[in-house]
């Protein structure tokens, strides 16, 4: 494939390691607004206003500086757009993290590397297909 797919729906998605997971979700849940979309365990908890998402991942380690970045997320429009993405950008030599998986809550997604080593998540993620 050397045509590049369709344009994505822009970046709504960003997932933080975090120390304490009780501030930030009162930070982004009271203060923002944002409504627990899916809670799989006490160490992760993923947020919604209905044009974004954001995760939040407890860490116990003492994390270098301010940066508390896991990953950032590109949506997808539809769940085979996702397909697409990977096979596009692995032909183009960018490194993978993981193939195209379907999770639970219905959002199909993969991981790979920016050339700086950012994790970049291509995701399809139903409450936002909308965007």
């Amino acid at each position: 494939m050397t045509t590049r797919p369709p344009a994505t729906a822009g970046m709504h998605h960003v997932a933080l390691y975090v120390e304490d997971m009780a501030a930030c979700e009162k930070f982004y849940i009271d203060l923002l607004g944002m409504d627990v979309e899916w809670r799989p365990d006490a160490e992760n908890v993923y947020l919604c206003s209905g044009s974004d998402n954001v995760a939040l991942h407890h860490t116990d380690k003492q994390i270098d500086g301010r940066q508390r970045l896991d990953h950032i997320g590109f949506i997808m429009r539809k769940p085979e757009d996702v397909d697409t993405w990977y096979d596009f950008l692995k032909q183009h030599g960018v490194p993978m993290r993981t193939e195209p998986k379907t999770h639970r809550d219905g959002a199909r997604s993969f991981y790979c590397e920016d050339p700086a080593g950012t994790v970049v998540q291509m995701i399809y993620h139903p409450p936002l297909e909308h965007l």
